[in-house]
Order: structure tokens, then C-alpha cells, then sequence
């Protein structure tokens, strides 16, 4: 299984715990959050396991193929899957951004 982060900041928030770009500058505890949230995208092999865990509030987002998880009550975590061509495993995980949930 691959992690892939679209972004830059969002590979320095879950590798260093922190960015340098200042735009993207986040409490402690949501970059904590943030960093469990990919171990657990991380253990997991296929997309239905997502359903189980209700806290992470899985959904799909609208016509764009993405998929999103709360990582708190005001982000959420946005992503895309790729799957194995013989299986529904999951073999890449395409970390997109971090979205207010409420803006």
C-alpha cells in the first residue's frame, strides 16, 4: 500500500508535524488528528472497512470521485483511492487537501 500526498504541506504536516509554508498552519491537535487519520487510511485494504469506523463520518463527495473523513469537528480530510486491477484492494491512497468543513 502507497501513501501519496498531492501536496506538499500535507506531507511535511504528517512527516515533520508541521509546515513552512504559513498558509497552512494548524493547532497541535488538528495536526495530531491529521496524522492518525493517515495511519488509519494506511491499515486499511479496502474502501468498505471506511463504513465501519462511524466516527470518521466516511461520505463521497459529489460528481468528483473524491472521498472525504473528519478529522475533527471543523476539517475533514480529503482523498482518492486506487484500486488493484484484479482485486478491490486497495493499492494507493491520494491524500488531496485538508477542507473547512463549514466554509
Amino acid at each position: 500500500m502507497e501513501i501519496r500526498f498531492e501536496k506538499e504541506y500535507l506531507k511535511e504536516l504528517y512527516n515533520d508535524g508541521r509546515t513552512k509554508n504559513k498558509k497552512y498552519r494548524f493547532q497541535p491537535q488538528v495536526v495530531k488528528k491529521y496524522q492518525k487519520r493517515i495511519d488509519t487510511l494506511a491499515g486499511i485494504t479496502r474502501i468498505e472497512e471506511l463504513f465501519t469506523l462511524n466516527s470518521l463520518n466516511f461520505e463521497a463527495l459529489e460528481s468528483s470521485g473524491n472521498y472525504s473523513i473528519r478529522i475533527d469537528y471543523h476539517y475533514r480530510l480529503e482523498f482518492q483511492v486506487s484500486n488493484s486491477d484484479t482485486e478491490p484492494i486497495i493499492t494507493i491512497w491520494l491524500i488531496m487537501d485538508i477542507t473547512n468543513h463549514y466554509e
